[in-house]
């Protein structure tokens, strides 16, 4: 049976090790180069182990860290815990997971979307944006739509990338959700530019938001922009 201390977790992730996967990975910004169907099969045997997940998270491995949110029991982080992961997040995957897997799970959701949400690092930003875009589709009753919409025409033109990333997220879920809103969320859109010239894959829906809103809108349901 494999090791399951911190340094034989880390001895297997290296072994998982590709140069051509962290060759492709460096390019989004991640850098690590373990395949996650190969990572997850790790994480399926582990099973869930917090104990381990902290260990796993306390190291600057960033394989280790995917793999300790996989492993985690999200409702055991406590507030403030949560609070010094994400602004210990900055590969775009584990930022992206920790938001997905972990926060969004965690009672203290809401509490940190609003912390979060005008926070001064845009990376730290980002996630409470990634938290109201899951209320816009989920639980919209007492969030201010138009405000949003004010807030995304006012600023996601110069937001830095991952920022500027959540916001137009936002942006379109409004329009994919809320009919109300639809013909401004895709008048910003058509204005700002932001992400028109993106390179999408064939069979995959663009990021940008007039052709994401009306293609979700046509298919009567939501999707992930930029996937097939």
């Amino acid at each position: 049976m494999a090791d399951t201390t911190v340094d034989g977790v880390l001895a297997e992730l290296a072994a998982l090790e590709d140069p051509k996967v962290r060759a492709v990975n460096e390019r989004h910004g991640d850098d690590h180069g373990v395949n996650l169907t190969k990572l997850r099969a790790v994480a399926k045997r582990l099973k869930v182990q917090q104990d381990l997940a902290r260990q796993l998270w306390a190291t600057d491995d960033t394989a280790a860290k995917l793999l300790a949110l996989l492993i985690c029991r999200p409702k055991e982080f406590g507030r403030d815990e949560l609070d010094v992961m994400i602004r210990r997040a900055r590969t775009p995957k584990v930022h992206d997971w920790l938001v997905n897997y972990v926060v969004k799970k965690s009672p203290y959701a809401e509490e940190l979307r609003l912390a979060w949400f005008a926070d001064p690092d845009p990376v730290v930003a980002s996630a409470g944006w990634a938290l109201t875009t899951e209320r816009v589709a989920r639980k919209p009753a007492g969030l201010d739509l138009d405000g949003l919409l004010d807030l995304i025409e006012a600023g996601m033109k110069d937001a830095p990338d991952r920022l500027q990333w959540a916001m137009n997220h936002c942006l379109a879920q409004i329009g994919i959700e809320h009919a109300e809103h639809r013909t401004r969320a895709i008048d910003i859109g058509d204005r700002l530019q932001v992400l028109k010239d993106y390179p999408t894959p064939p069979n995959c829906t663009s990021p940008f938001a007039p052709i994401w809103i009306t293609e979700m809108v046509r298919r009567g349901t939501d999707s992930t922009a930029g996937s097939g």
